[in-house]
This record gives C-alpha cells, sequence and structure tokens, in this order.
C-alpha cells in the first residue's frame, strides 16, 4: 500500500459500490470493486450458498435488481477503521420483477441493512451483510407480518 493511503479511501469505496453496483445498475462495476477472491456473507444463492467472487456475486445482484429495477440504497453513515467500513443503510424500491420466486406485486418496499467491508488494495475482498430481508418479504405479503397484539 503506498503511503499516501487514507482509510477514508475505504468509505468512498463502499460509497460507490452502493451509488455504482446498486442505484446505477452496472454490474460491470462488480468487477472493478469486488476482489476475484471476495466473500459476501449474509448474501446466498438460490440454494443458499454463500457468494463468492465477482461472477456470483452477479447473479444475485441480476435477480435482485430483476425484482427491484429502480432500486435505490442511501448510504445513511459510514466509518472506517484500516481496512474495515461499516455501513448502514435504507433500501427503497418497487417490486416490478417476479425473480424473487412469485409474481410481482408492484409494492413499494423499505428496510434497512448494514455492511461491514473488509477493503484491500481498493477492492472489497470481505463483507459482512445484515439487511432486513423479512422486512422486505412481509412488505411484499410473501410473509406474515408481526402479530402486534402478542405484547
Amino acid at each position: 500500500m503506498s503511503d499516501s493511503y487514507d482509510a477514508s479511501d475505504n468509505v468512498a469505496l463502499v460509497r460507490r459500490w452502493f451509488e455504482e453496483v446498486w442505484n446505477k445498475g452496472r454490474a460491470d462495476a462488480i468487477e472493478e470493486m469486488f476482489d476475484e477472491e471476495g466473500v459476501a456473507h449474509g448474501l446466498t444463492d438460490e440454494s443458499g450458498a454463500e457468494l463468492r467472487g465477482p461472477a456470483h456475486f452477479k447473479t444475485f445482484h441480476q435477480r435482485f435488481r430483476e425484482a427491484f429495477p429502480g432500486v435505490e440504497v442511501v448510504v445513511d453513515d459510514a466509518i472506517s477503521e484500516g481496512d474495515r467500513v461499516a455501513a448502514r443503510c435504507t433500501v427503497r424500491g418497487r417490486h416490478e420483477g417476479d425473480s424473487l420466486g412469485f409474481a410481482a406485486t408492484k409494492r413499494p418496499v423499505e428496510f434497512t441493512g448494514m455492511t461491514f467491508a473488509r477493503v484491500r488494495d481498493g477492492k472489497i475482498v470481505e463483507a459482512w451483510n445484515n439487511f432486513d430481508f423479512m422486512s422486505m418479504f412481509q412488505q411484499l405479503g410473501a410473509l406474515p407480518a408481526p402479530d402486534s397484539s402478542r405484547q
């Protein structure tokens, strides 16, 4: 790493990831920012395997963007220390595609998530993702909403 390296570059990379890959839908940006040996913990393919490498991540990306073609991910907060970045996000979209395994509902969704990314040489090499997909599926009617009477 060069002497001019600054950990804030890692925050810029993660912000750019969400802007380019998700908000602009640039699948080619995945290879630019996700290491060939990268692992995305907490995100899985249809078989339940975690995502490894750009090619595997692209399949997940395509499926999610087909379901939510206008998805918007807002990075609400991002901080870094050393090679790690923590980001808190809000995700918004409208369910327009059938790629989640059921027909498009045309419903809007809004849910939150967090990612902790490890960066090496300007690429994400590992990320731990925790997005509230349960809330997303509840908003789409694919899961029952929590029973508020049980308190």
